[in-house]
């Protein structure tokens, strides 16, 4: 005990200072896909999760990304696509409607420049709204809802538990019972088999409640998408007030979501110059 003690000293604190002070990923983390207007884009053919779509009108030829589909695998931005798709560093990504996942831009034309959507603070159907804010904004317990998921993303959010981040200096920690919960934080594309229980679960939360949906597969279905045995993304099954992409997310992307949810950040998707 004694030498647990006297290491623990030596090592001083190690949790880290986010959201307050920046994060700054490690030099190999893959961010989100950035694609580059008036450049020679890749076909949707590229994308293994079916994230990438296209369509032609007057303008030319629109190439749209689907970031809650996107696994940021970086196959995109591979050659002879890697002058048009860079790979980004952002991790702030948690948007509160899928169609601010959507990024769309116009491809083989300079003068066009890349279609942003407007922010989700100015979202009417977010539902981070005054009461949300004033009820669950300075404490929050939340249900871990496994729905079908490879376990990356259950990973990502046991480490929120960890020193290094310590979730619960924020006032979140996670709970065994959805009866003591503010909301739930789902992991995994809808299964088939659990989707009752999916149901069943968060009516046992007391409103106002806040659902969050973590990962590609929660947000969208990810890479199994729906079928037979897959309802597909959590929002197939019930409203989702947040969506956090990333396959899997990393904890402060996490962390970040969970904070926008509840209004305590403003959603800051793309704001940062590529």
């Amino acid at each position: 005990m004694l030498r647990i003690l006297i290491n623990a000293l030596r090592t001083g604190v190690v949790t880290i200072g986010y959201p307050a002070e920046p994060s700054v990923p490690p030099d190999r983390f893959r961010g989100a896909p950035v694609l580059r207007p008036g450049s020679h884009l890749p076909p949707p053919s590229v994308c293994p999760a079916g994230a990438i779509s296209e369509f032609f009108n007057a303008e030319g030829r629109h190439v749209a990304l689907d970031l809650a589909r996107c696994i940021f695998c970086g196959r995109c931005a591979d050659d002879p696509w890697a002058d048009a798709v860079g790979m980004g560093r952002d991790f702030e990504l948690a948007a509160h409607s899928r169609d601010h996942l959507r990024i769309e831009v116009v491809a083989d034309d300079a003068a066009v420049t890349a279609a942003r959507p407007a922010l989700d603070r100015d979202a009417e159907a977010a539902r981070t709204s005054s009461e949300i804010q004033r009820v669950l904004g300075r404490s929050l317990q939340l249900r871990h809802l496994d729905a079908g998921s490879c376990n990356a993303c259950d990973w990502e959010l046991t480490a929120l538990l960890n020193p290094v981040y310590d979730v619960r200096r924020l006032g979140i920690d996670f709970v065994a019972s959805p009866r003591h919960a503010d909301g739930v934080v789902v992991t995994g594309s809808v299964t088939r088999n659990l989707e009752t229980a999916v149901r069943r679960t968060v009516e046992a939360v007391p409103d106002p409640r806040i659902v969050i949906a973590v990962g590609a597969c929660a947000a969208s279905g990810g890479i199994v998408g729906e079928g037979y045995a897959s309802a597909g993304g959590v929002d197939r099954v019930l409203p989702v007030d947040v969506y956090i992409p990333g396959c899997p997310p990393r904890p402060e992307a996490i962390l970040f979501g969970i904070l926008v949810a509840i209004g305590r950040l403003d959603a800051r998707r793309l704001q940062r110059e590529e």
